[in-house]
């Protein structure tokens, strides 16, 4: 990492951790849906938003720690895009939330848990790596676990689609789909994150 002379504000990491963290208190309300009652899913959805409303609230304050700060160790171009990826992860795990209610799907197959599990280790991950942004030669092995998550993912959203359209009618198969497409675009989200990791990692050695 580039030699930095002046004293670091390490607000805007803590910041884009918590952001972070609030997508693993998304997932976990978010995994309560899967097993609920239909009549259950206004306020599941509306803790949702509460989660979302706060991850906003940490982005907005992130901004004017940005704009406020001396010295941020890191660009401050860089830790915005960070703050927009992680604010649209959680967006796309709201967005599972409301079409499980607006579709009112009772169950959802394996394949949703696994991915809403591949979401939680992602964003577990990505709140230790936002804390540890001042080391970058740390972060390596964290870029690497996210593609192989993604992979992952991609490789669930397929098997979930493929077994839909064999043996679902078209107004089930669309439901699902619609919902596994949220889901697949969260880890997108995530990925997008690390993506934007493994860049600073290069401009900043």
């Amino acid at each position: 990492m580039k030699f930095r002379l002046f004293p670091q504000e390490t607000a805007g990491l803590e910041l884009l951790a918590a952001m972070a963290q609030q997508s693993v208190l998304g997932v976990q309300a978010l995994s309560e849906m899967f097993g609920a009652r239909r009549q259950d899913y206004e306020q599941l959805v509306d803790d949702l938003i509460g989660i979302d409303t706060r991850t906003t609230e940490l982005s907005r304050t992130l901004l004017t720690q940005l704009r406020t700060s001396f010295v941020n160790p890191l660009p401050r171009e860089d830790l915005l895009v960070l703050s927009e990826g992680l604010a649209a992860a959680m967006g796309q795990i709201v967005a599972v939330g409301e079409l499980i209610q607006l579709h009112a799907i009772d169950r959802l197959p394996s394949e949703a848990s696994d991915l809403l599990e591949i979401i939680n280790r992602q964003a577990e991950l990505s709140t230790t790596a936002m804390r540890s942004l001042s080391h970058l030669e740390d972060l390596e092995d964290y870029w690497i676990d996210m593609i192989r998550l993604s992979k992952r993912a991609e490789h669930t959203y397929r098997v979930w689609s493929s077994a839909a359209l064999r043996d679902l009618s078209i107004t089930a198969f669309a439901r699902n789909v619609e919902a596994a497409r949220a889901l697949l675009a969260a880890t997108h989200a995530f990925q997008a994150v690390a993506t934007q990791v493994g860049r600073i990692i290069v401009k900043e050695s």
